[in-house]
């Protein structure tokens, strides 16, 4: 029963110092994306394809 005691006090030691370890690296910016932003916008966005004969909005060209 004693070692009971032992191991729940371990682990919520062990799990209290990973949120302290988590908590610090988010403070340090250690997870913000500065990078994907600026090269999201360089990347061609999928394209809807429309059926055929199907009159688009803004009274565009029908698709052949």
């Amino acid at each position: 029963m004693e070692i009971l005691y032992l191991m729940i006090l371990c682990s919520v030691s062990l799990a209290a110092i990973f949120l302290g370890l988590f908590i610090y690296a988010i403070k340090k910016g250690q997870f913000d994306d500065d990078e994907s932003p600026a090269v999201r916008m360089l990347f061609d966005s999928n394209e809807v394809q429309h059926a055929e004969g199907e009159e688009l909005k803004n009274n565009e060209e029908k698709i052949k």
